[in-house]
């Protein structure tokens, strides 16, 4: 492969990448009917006379009173703050998991809201038919709750009776070992008037002010209709969903908050954007339409943990799909089980990544070596090439008969050396994936200064901007190291082109050091390493050939 289709490969490589950060592929949203959300026909027609009136056209929230204090529930995984006047959370701490890297660093707080009453997660109706649960002050079965390993689930039921004679039962199921919490709320019709109003489930979330690592995703995701729809943050606006809802959530970097339907029944998502920023992800059941002396259970479960592939699919509720690498999640996967495995035995994910570099050398070996042998035999026919372009420079279509011809003649293939670049890409945006939407790479530590393989490396910390670099910024020694390496293989790699062409190849370990700059130090070691082996082969292959 001459050096004029190297540079092609890779120019169409960074501009593939720079692509991959800036556009990659989002599902459209589906058109969505306001007025689809179904109602059980549990009321004859005969009887809508007698309906409730109508309360005020607002959302009424069964917010929490003045009276009572915060429930803690503490579990073996993290640390919930209940209120103790209503259906609330008001905190939720992961025992597993620090908001940074350093050791001494605060717990994860999955619950960050600038509201007044302070709560990520609550409930109520659409303020149809029930009216002045806004200002209801609940009967609690418990305060303080303790689940240890061992102890079979304990619940916090929380019951309200409105002045007209409607009843609203919710009750919270808390397990030792593991994150989803199971939700009811049972509603008990005895009034004299027809209900006919919507449930109202509400997760609340104020944006990370933080920067977000390359790939990786902030916003609303739902399972609609068995397909996977995502909405970043700056596109939340009065967005809204009607069908088959599975699971709704509000994800950030390695961590969800979500709300799984366990009612086989279409409903309604529905996004909302306060004025002072704070995002309210809501969940709307159909009309209850519940006649005198009827009642009804919605059943839910609450999922408030990492976004780990695997617990997520351990609770067997589809929440695993929220785990999107996209177009490259066949190559993702494998490569996350594998570094996984290799984990469990080396205890370093640093390591874990470059063995998975040497198994994946090892499997590309036979074609990257056949590879590097075109490129040599290319290079022994420089000179009968030359004399056949300045032969038939004014007759290009027989110059190129006569070059594939003498391919032929000697059993070359010009694009032998490419087969191996264009099969290693896939891998390459794979692990570009996995890295930044992993919750095992989270605060992964290397070795030495390399504390993070999530996030880009960094030695030593200055305290001024650094053109082209993200914060926090330092030396990005591993990055450095990566560039001289594709310096010294692009030295090693047999020329077949004019200087002039040689020397635009020179420049491309320039551009991939200031493109990897901010990349994280997983995949830049992963980078490095594949550069010394290919560095390794091309040398046994070199000294073979003399």
């Amino acid at each position: 492969m001459d050096k004029r289709t190297l540079l092609a490969f890779g120019l169409s490589f960074l501009v593939f990448l720079v692509w991959a950060i800036l556009y990659a592929p989002k599902p459209k949203d589906r058109p969505v009917d306001e007025h689809s959300t179904p109602k059980k026909e549990q009321v004859q027609a005969s009887l809508k006379d007698r309906t409730m009136p109508s309360g005020p056209k607002r959302d009424l929230m069964l917010e929490a009173g003045t009276s009572s204090k915060d429930i803690r529930v503490d579990t073996e995984l993290y640390t919930a703050i209940f209120s103790g006047s209503g259906p609330l959370i008001k905190g939720f701490k992961l025992k597993k998991y620090r908001s940074k890297v350093e050791k001494d660093a605060p717990l994860k707080e999955l619950v960050h809201v600038g509201n007044k009453d302070g709560y990520g997660f609550n409930l109520g109706f659409s303020g149809q038919n029930i009216p002045n649960v806004a200002w209801a002050t609940y009967r609690v079965n418990d305060q303080d709750i303790t689940v240890r390993a061992g102890d079979g689930p304990k619940d916090l039921i929380y019951e309200y009776e409105s002045p007209q004679g409607i009843e609203i039962r919710t009750r919270f199921l808390f397990y030792a070992d593991t994150y989803k919490i199971d939700l009811s709320v049972m509603i008990d019709n005895k009034s004299e008037y027809i209900i006919d109003d919507n449930l109202s489930l509400n997760l609340a979330r104020s944006p990370l002010e933080t920067k977000k690592s390359y790939g990786a995703f902030e916003g609303m995701a739902l399972l609609l209709d068995d397909k996977l729809k995502e909405v970043k943050v700056k596109k939340l606006e009065d967005r809204l969903f009607s069908g088959q809802i599975t699971w709704i959530a509000y994800e950030e970097p390695y961590f969800m908050t979500a709300l799984i339907n366990e009612n086989d029944y279409k409903a309604t998502a529905k996004s909302t954007v306060l004025p002072d920023g704070e995002i309210r992800i809501s969940y709307i059941t159909p009309s209850l339409n519940l006649g005198q002396a009827q009642n009804t259970t919605e059943n839910f479960s609450l999922y408030l943990g990492p976004r780990d592939l695997y617990v997520l699919k351990a609770l067997d509720r589809k929440l695993e799909k929220a785990i999107n690498f996209g177009w490259f999640d066949i190559i993702a996967k494998p490569l996350l089980a594998t570094l996984r495995f290799f984990n469990k035995y080396v205890s370093n994910y640093g390591v874990s990544i470059i063995l998975l570099t040497i198994l994946i050398k090892i499997l590309f070996w036979p074609l990257t070596h056949k590879s590097y042998q075109s490129m040599k035999e290319m290079r022994r026919l420089q000179p009968m090439m030359a004399k056949i372009r300045e032969k038939y420079k004014g007759n290009k279509q027989e110059m190129n008969k006569q070059l594939m011809s003498l391919y032929k003649t000697y059993k070359i293939n010009p694009m032998g050396g490419c087969l191996p670049m264009v099969i290693q890409i896939p891998v390459f945006f794979a692990l570009f994936r996995v890295l930044p939407n992993s919750i095992e790479l989270r605060h992964a530590p290397f070795v030495l200064w390399i504390q993070d393989l999530s996030a880009p490396d960094r030695l030593f910390s200055f305290p001024f901007q650094i053109p082209f670099m993200a914060p926090p910024y330092g030396i990005p020694v591993l990055t450095l190291i990566m560039g001289a390496s594709m310096f010294i293989q692009q030295k090693m790699t047999p020329t077949t082109g004019d200087p002039a062409q040689a020397k635009m190849m020179m420049l491309l370990p320039i551009v991939f050091t200031f493109l990897f700059i901010n990349f994280p130090s997983g995949l830049v070691l992963y980078w490095l390493v594949n550069n010394i082996l290919s560095i390794a082969q091309q040398y046994r292959i070199n000294r073979q050939s003399s």
